[in-house]
């Protein structure tokens, strides 16, 4: 009982300091990112990834994405990556050297990690067939991350 009572503690504070929590639904993202190109998705597993070219883990967390996108795009998994970069030139010349399978898009007014408040870089939120977030990762940690994201995407998938 005290455990639960914490976590919904902890889920409280870290919705008033203006992140969002688990679940909660996902805000509508074209209104978070004006004039951004954004894949439908609707009845599909989403995960919104904020990254930046000057991060480390950031790059690294790249061919994941990439092999989870191939292996579970076909299955309804979409994956959105936000860069946070303020100079435009930096974001495009990383998703130049980055290609990826995945959706891409620019926060340029930041009004995107205005709302989400990412802790840190990268964080990505995995949110459900009804849009609700289910986990919330801070940082990368290669195979670890990787894997706890293939055990969490199979199990949405599944519902």
């Amino acid at each position: 009982m005290i455990k639960i009572i914490l976590v919904s503690l902890l889920s409280l504070t870290m919705a008033s300091a203006g992140q969002p929590a688990v679940g909660t639904a996902l805000p509508k993202l074209a209104g978070l990112l004006p004039g951004a190109t954004l894949p439908n998705t609707s009845g599909k597993v989403v995960l919104v990834d904020f990254w930046a070219s000057w991060c480390v883990p950031c790059k690294a967390s790249f061919p994941s994405m990439e092999r989870l996108q191939q292996k579970y795009g076909p299955k309804g998994l979409v994956i959105i990556g936000i860069g946070v970069d303020e100079d435009a030139k930096k974001y495009q010349a990383f998703a130049a050297k980055n290609k990826v399978n995945f959706t891409l898009v620019h926060d340029v007014q930041h009004k995107a990690a205005g709302f989400f408040n990412p802790p840190s870089m990268p964080s990505s939120y995995l949110v459900d067939r009804k849009g609700n977030i289910r986990y919330i990762h801070q940082g990368f940690k290669g195979a670890k991350t990787e894997e706890e994201y293939t055990k969490e995407i199979e199990e949405l998938l599944g519902k």
